[in-house]
């Protein structure tokens, strides 16, 4: 008796079992099924766009031309339809498609020169330039031999220095060009212009 009230228990438990997955199964798989439904008449309702009908202009459109579009499904071509919209002519306001502006308009020549501003108030003076201060150097004779290249003396206060054309005296002062009269040499540190010294005599 015992073996048969487990053996009862277990068949139970087992039924329950099945219709539970049963149920789960059925859950799964209705929602597939309902948008199927949903969506099968929209791709009915899409067939008939493939068939070729006559373009109907504005105001033209009627009750009996929207039911022999519904009604007629079959995709072949209708070559009495497409020889029909050939025969349209493009009536257009005659403006031309290709060309950016007609060649009878005429484009405004402008009276002025087009500038906004005055003439005179544009006008800029460069700002004055400081005058660069004297080098402190004399020329006071010449250093060379004949054939040799020319070299001069050139005097600061106390020191003397010898040199020639392209040479730099006293780490600030370059020479560069020697005259029999004059030397011009350029304040290398305060970037001036080159200044001529004359020659000086005693």
């Amino acid at each position: 008796m015992k073996l048969n009230a487990e053996k009862r228990g277990k068949t139970i438990i087992a039924i329950g079992l099945g219709v539970v997955l049963l149920l789960v199964v059925a859950y799964e798989v209705m929602p597939s099924f309902s948008t199927n439904a949903s969506t099968s008449p929209a791709t009915t309702s899409l067939a008939p766009s493939t068939s070729v009908a006559r373009p109907a202009r504005r105001g033209s459109r009627s009750i009996s031309g929207k039911k022999e579009r519904a009604q007629s499904l079959d995709p072949t071509l209708n070559l009495a339809q497409l020889s029909s919209t050939e025969q349209i002519k493009y009536e257009g306001s005659g403006r031309n498609i290709f060309v950016a502006q007609a060649e009878d308009v005429k484009i405004p020549i402008p009276n002025g020169t087009g500038a906004t501003d005055n003439p005179k108030e544009r006008t800029w003076t460069p700002p004055p330039v400081a005058a660069a201060p004297p080098i402190p150097l004399k020329f006071f004779g010449f250093a060379s031999h004949p054939g040799e290249p020319k070299r001069i003396f050139l005097s600061k206060g106390d020191d003397v220095f010898i040199a020639g054309e392209g040479e730099i005296v006293d780490r600030r002062y370059k020479v560069v060009r020697i005259s029999p009269t004059s030397v011009e040499i350029q304040d290398v540190v305060g970037s001036g212009p080159p200044q001529n010294i004359p020659l000086t005599q005693g």
